[in-house]
């Protein structure tokens, strides 16, 4: 597991207060990881990831605020929950990463992928307006805000092709009431 610039941790480094508030704000007991890395060995994008979740896991658990907040795994997960079925504890491991990126954000901590952030607040822009997310209309504005529209015109029109973009949104029935949470 890399820790910042050198191999040792510090005791000045750890921040209990912040391992227990990431536990209030995710809903679980991260405390209980065993570090068998099920999660990691299941997680479909563990290639991009600078940390392991069961890295991120350790690092929350030991009060490792700056590296937890400014590793690029908390972005790049995408909630799946693959981690989550496979670890023997039942950790929320997408909930934890929920709450740091949550954290991230308020406390602004430096984001190593800044256009991941957008990215995200544009996937939820698409659940506050339909209930759901439409794929076509995320990426849309997503490359409209970073003027990269057609770097990745050849995937989009293989999505199209398998029926795996939709051209419109479909929206849940009672979408007043989801709007409710994001006022909140």
């Amino acid at each position: 597991m890399k820790i910042s610039n050198s191999s040792l941790i510090r005791l000045t480094d750890l921040d209990l207060k912040f391992s227990r508030e990431i536990k209030r704000l995710a809903g679980t007991d991260f405390h209980s990881c065993l570090q068998c890395r099920s999660c990691s060995s299941g997680c479909p994008f563990s290639d991009h990831m600078d940390y392991m979740p069961n890295g991120v896991m350790r690092l929350v658990q030991l009060g490792l605020k700056t590296e937890a907040l400014t590793c690029n795994t908390i972005w790049i997960c995408v909630g799946c929950h693959t981690c989550s079925i496979q670890c023997p504890m039942a950790i929320d491991i997408p909930g934890v990463m929920d709450a740091l990126r949550e954290k991230a954000v308020a406390e602004h901590a430096d984001i190593i992928e800044p256009d991941i952030l957008n990215f995200h607040r544009e996937v939820l822009n698409s659940i506050e307006r339909y209930g759901r997310t439409h794929k076509l209309e995320i990426m849309m504005r997503y490359k409209l805000k970073k003027f990269d529209l057609l770097s990745d015109l050849q995937v989009g029109f293989k999505m199209l092709a398998k029926r795996k973009l939709d051209l419109t949104p479909s929206r849940i029935e009672r979408i007043d009431d989801l709007k409710k949470i994001f006022q909140e």
